[in-house]
């Protein structure tokens, strides 16, 4: 693959007038501002990360663990771009490659648009509506790379059906974001068919047809044969927006343990000094104390800090390092998998106890759980609903759904899909509250 062609900024939707733009922002910054003040991104404030949407201590949710992802991959898409120009490519100076820290940040921005509400539960609550549930009796009624779609659901293939998909009275294109954004949040660049043993996949067949489009035109290796599911290379720049994800969640999953008392600081102390030889860790130490920082909050602040830099810093260094397996389609695993070992083994060290500590205490079980049910009950009383749009009960629960989802659509798959977008669009507030209405739990205060 060739950086020249893989940077692109034409617009999915409105190719035809390409040659027309002239203005003093970019188009990747322009992107960057239409995420900004969209309503999809604005609804990540009320969705879960980890924790329970905070009382009265502030923990992260989608909306600001994006905005954190996107401040990294800024960093990273610099000084990636910087270190390339320098070392190894100077012809890419004063070409659209030096915008890339943009692409990636704005492609981090748009990362988590098409999670569900309630964090892994709710995929998880849609997955199995239809692998377990009511929903596998559709299987007989549906074709079977929709039931593939369906049954692999997955927040990273729904962000690009966001993005791109023509809901009713919208325009071509969707957002009509430029190829390079689209193809940067692409994760796992197959369809659901070809979907990984974790069932990730990177975009429904509804939406195939679009990323073929992108990934033609800017030369993105397809590694698939013509009789088997479409698979594709990585966009190079996934490496660099899965790195920002990896670095942030991990280590602000630990500042929000410290927090909300889950972890003592003498852990989080072991566990981010970790990240560092012993010399820089009386460095860090030493300015602790030189600075007077005595909270333990801020020294777990500080010490955060210090673990993203190095972080970052790793996975450029791998990235450039990696340029050409990369740029061939054949570098496996992520950017963080291949740092240097100290970095490497307290990054694992950090996860293996996030597993243990974080993600199965009881406040994150509880949302957990709490969030299947509501989601399971919503997909359960919804998909019923579309099933038999005559009923009296039906007609009311379609009344709710926004015009732009095509719910009274003759086509059953169709009507599905509008479903499941009107569900995963939802923040986990307004699915408690569907969910306590169309139970008879709270009625409206009149």
């Amino acid at each position: 693959m060739e950086w020249t062609q893989l940077i692109s900024n034409k617009r999915l939707g409105q190719e035809h007038r390409h040659t027309e733009r002239h203005d003093d922002r970019t188009e990747f910054k322009r992107d960057y501002d239409r995420l900004i003040f969209s309503a999809p991104f604005r609804r990540l404030q009320n969705k879960t990360q980890v924790f329970p949407l905070p009382g009265s201590i502030f923990v992260h949710n989608r909306l600001t663990h994006s905005l954190e992802v996107a401040s990294v991959g800024m960093s990273l898409g610099n000084d990636v771009a910087q270190r390339i120009i320098q070392e190894k490519r100077p012809e890419l100076r004063g070409t659209m490659f030096e915008q890339i820290g943009q692409i990636v940040s704005t492609a981090c921005l748009a990362h988590d648009l098409g999670n569900p509400p309630f964090g892994h539960s709710g995929e998880k609550a849609i997955q199995t509506f239809f692998t377990e549930g009511a929903g596998n009796a559709l299987k007989s009624e549906v074709s079977s790379e929709f039931w593939d779609d369906i049954t692999h659901f997955e927040g990273n293939a729904n962000a690009f059906r966001l993005l791109t998909h023509q809901f009713k009275g919208r325009r071509a294109g969707g957002f009509v974001m430029t190829y390079s954004t689209l193809a940067s949040i692409v994760k796992y660049p197959y369809a659901s068919s070809a979907a990984s043993k974790k069932g990730k996949f990177g975009f429904f067949k509804s939406e195939q047809e679009y990323y073929q489009r992108i990934a033609d035109e800017m030369g993105i290796m397809c590694k698939s044969a013509p009789d088997e599911p479409l698979r594709y290379a990585r966009h190079p720049l996934v490496y660099l927006v899965e790195a920002a994800d990896d670095i942030c969640y991990e280590i602000m999953d630990l500042e929000d343990a410290h927090k909300l008392k889950i972890l003592t600081y003498d852990e989080t102390e072991r566990l981010l000094l970790g990240f560092f030889n012993q010399e820089n860790q009386e460095k860090i130490l030493k300015r602790i104390v030189d600075e007077e920082l005595k909270d333990p909050n801020e020294k777990v602040v500080y010490m955060r800090a210090c673990v993203i830099g190095k972080l970052e810093n790793e996975c450029v260094n791998t990235f450039v390092e990696n340029e050409d397996a990369i740029l061939n389609g054949t570098f496996e695993g992520s950017l963080i998998q291949h740092i240097n070992e100290v970095q490497r083994n307290a990054y694992q060290q950090c996860a293996k106890l996030s597993v243990e500590r974080i993600y199965r205490s009881r406040p994150v079980l509880d949302v957990e759980l709490s969030g299947y049910k509501i989601m399971e009950t919503l997909m359960e009383q919804m998909t019923e609903a579309v099933m038999h749009p005559e009923r009296y009960y039906s007609q009311q629960l379609i009344e709710r759904v926004s015009s732009q989802y095509d719910i009274n659509s003759n086509d059953l798959e169709t009507r599905i899909m509008a479903v499941i977008d009107y569900i995963a669009g939802m923040t986990d507030i307004y699915a408690l509250d569907v969910y306590q209405k169309i139970n008879g739990i709270s009625l409206p205060i009149v």
